[in-house]
């Protein structure tokens, strides 16, 4: 195999249908182009629905199709530019470093951040009971029998 170059422009590698370093970081390369993919057929999605729901059915499909694909060549070519790849190499490689925790880990972690939080809704409706009875003892707010605002 030929040594491949990180250089070239985005416009002739749109063109080209080579993969480059093709073995290298695919979990993470392949969930980035599903997911440019995903907000293509989105924004296709809308766009058939929005824009074109009152134009004939050949151009209500038919432009949304064009783009699609259009947009999943994009997708495609995106993942396999060479500068583009090596930085997802590169992420995957430091994915692949990192020690993630263990489920029971995340499971204690995340119960206490949802009970802070529970903890903190409960202190801040505390003090807003508070300030609101304050400032209607002294005549700022009226909160009992106020009349609707027109």
């Amino acid at each position: 195999m030929s040594r491949q170059q990180a250089s070239g422009s985005i416009w002739s590698e749109l063109l080209a249908a080579g993969l480059y370093k093709r073995n290298q970081g695919r979990i993470v390369r392949q969930a980035t182009a599903a997911a440019v993919g995903l907000v293509v057929f989105i924004g296709c999605y809308v766009l058939a629905q929005g824009r074109l729901a009152e134009y004939d059915e050949p151009i209500r499909y038919g432009v949304p199709a064009v783009l699609l694909a259009a947009g999943c060549w994009f997708a495609f070519r995106l993942v396999n530019y060479p500068r583009f790849a090596d930085f997802l190499i590169s992420v995957e490689a430091e994915m692949a470093k990192v020690s993630w925790p263990t489920w029971p880990e995340v499971l204690r972690a995340s119960l206490v951040v949802i009970a802070i939080m529970f903890l903190l809704a409960g202190v801040l409706f505390f003090y807003d009971m508070v300030w609101g009875w304050l400032f209607e003892a002294l005549g700022v707010l009226r909160l009992q029998n106020a009349a609707p605002v027109e």
